[in-house]
């Protein structure tokens, strides 16, 4: 993500009014030159909208004026203003006289509909290979609907409003903590919709409008964005190469908290996103007594902790500290069972699940009822799920790692123990490119950058293996007619010549 160093914050609530500077987006926008130099404003239209799109270039940010981005680019103003003008058309910049242009996305009256990270799985049209996640397990699913919906009868003689959750869902989240060895009562749990949410949450309470943030580096983009949205910097910390273990280092991390003095700290330590990596078990107490010494709150993302696949389940962070205000651990519904449920959770001190529960009212007054019931009836089999999810996913990651194997022999894919998804060396940094390419081909892809500060990772991108053989196989089909696109220019040259800057 670029450094808005250069930005003028006036009001929040006006587009336009963040903006960056020339040199901050010549950064942002990376490699983006063909390799023959033609085409250069169809080229550069189309990584800004790749920007726009996986939100490394926000919503209401004020861009350069042609003439500054022309001089940033060492390009004529009449290609930038050609790229404006092309981006305007498909509605996402908006520009004002005077005032200038901003992004924007499309709305669904402004033309075609932006192809997101998040949009729908279509038989004939895009495949997602951006969004890692699994359809739901049908029958579990089914079964506990058809009990939770018994089951509301003793809830709506209330007025359904529970800002902490209601007592079968936080009783069995503490059942499930208590069984994985992290004795908890219900008074420790506070239910959100959804693990976002939950950082959401955690955010507004603990950080504010330049507060740092302490984040792994590369992490999960959607915490980066909620670390922005609230004002706060990301403070980010390097895992060891490719997430290969050990990747996490208990000195640096030590460093880092001594000379930043973050708000908090955000660590994903089970198969983490993107990396895959599990964090050791000596350096879970570490991070635990860093916390401790140093009073700086951990708050530890267990999205992925139920998928391991060929190692035990790794143990909770929370072992180490049960009752400490300071240890906030979160949950979801979304990995194991299924992303439309929007149920999340958080485990910390009743002290605080408390006051994170007296934010509600300003964000929202608590979350759907029988969703909820749904949920706490789906976490009592949910050994019985992740038996069938493993399965399903340690043969779709042998037939993905088979298939780029024989169709990309330079990539270099990670080998996760878990999770649900491979963090990809492409061999070159030109993953911004190959996702546009796919994009043409209709296939989503989650750039490398999308997961970093800074506009780093391009040499990454994160392949997840949650697709069903059929739409997985035409997926990476689509996706080596793009990467060949990519190696043979239509000037014949290679893709070494498109990765400089």
């Amino acid at each position: 993500m670029a450094n808005f160093a250069e930005v003028d914050r006036l009001d929040p609530l006006d587009p336009g009014t963040r903006r960056i500077g020339g040199t901050s987006f010549a950064r942002l926008l990376g490699s983006w030159r063909p390799a023959d130099q033609r085409g250069l404003a169809s080229a550069l239209t189309e990584r800004v909208r790749l920007l726009i799109l996986d939100g490394r270039l926000p919503l209401g940010t004020r861009i350069p004026a042609e003439r500054e981005l022309a001089g940033a680019l060492d390009v004529s103003r009449t290609t930038v203003a050609a790229a404006y003008e092309a981006l305007r058309t498909d509605r996402f910049l908006e520009s004002r006289r005077g005032s200038g242009s901003w992004t924007r996305v499309p709305g669904p009256t402004g033309g075609t509909t932006p192809e997101t990270p998040f949009s729908p799985l279509t038989g004939g049209g895009l495949t997602d290979l951006a969004h890692a996640a699994l359809p739901a397990p049908t029958d579990a699913i089914r079964r506990a609907a058809a009990a939770a919906v018994t089951e509301l009868d003793g809830q709506i003689g209330g007025h359904g409003y529970t800002l902490a959750g209601i007592p079968v869902m936080r009783e069995a989240v503490a059942r499930r903590f208590t069984e994985r060895g992290v004795p908890t009562n219900p008074d420790q749990v506070l239910v959100t919709s959804g693990a976002q949410h939950a950082i959401a949450l955690v955010l507004t309470l603990l950080a504010g409008p330049g507060d740092r943030v302490l984040v792994e580096h590369p992490t999960y983009p959607n915490a980066l964005d909620a670390i922005r949205g609230r004002g706060a910097r990301p403070v980010p910390v390097p895992l060891g190469p490719d997430g290969r273990e050990p990747a996490w280092d208990l000195d640096l991390l030590t460093a880092t908290v001594r000379d930043t003095r973050p708000a908090l700290c955000y660590l994903v330590p089970d198969f983490h996103n993107p990396t895959g990596a599990v964090m050791p078990p000596e350096v879970r107490a570490g991070v635990v007594e860093l916390a401790r010494r140093t009073r700086t709150p951990l708050v530890v993302d267990e999205t992925l902790t139920e998928l391991p696949l060929d190692v035990p389940a790794p143990e909770p962070v929370a072992r180490h500290a049960p009752d400490s205000p300071l240890l906030i651990t979160i949950g979801s519904a979304s990995k194991v069972f299924w992303g439309g449920l929007r149920i999340g959770w958080i485990r910390t001190s009743a002290s605080l699940v408390r006051r994170l529960a007296a934010l509600r009212p300003s964000i929202d007054l608590g979350g759907a009822v029988l969703d909820q019931i749904v949920t706490a009836r789906l976490l009592g089999e949910v050994e019985a799920v992740v038996a069938e999810r493993q399965e399903t996913l340690r043969a779709a990651r042998a037939d993905l790692c088979r298939r780029l194997a024989a169709d990309f022999p330079q990539w270099r894919p990670n080998e996760p123990t878990g999770g649900l998804s491979l963090w990809v060396d492409l061999g070159e940094p030109v993953s911004s490119l190959l996702t546009g390419a796919a994009r043409r081909h209709d296939v989503l892809l989650a750039a490398g950058p999308r997961f970093g500060v800074d506009g780093a990772f391009e040499r990454y991108i994160r392949l997840p293996y949650t697709l069903r053989p059929e739409p997985a196989a035409a997926a990476l089909e689509r996706l080596t007619a793009a990467w060949q696109g990519l190696r043979h220019q239509p000037d014949g040259g290679a893709a070494d010549q498109i990765a400089v800057a």
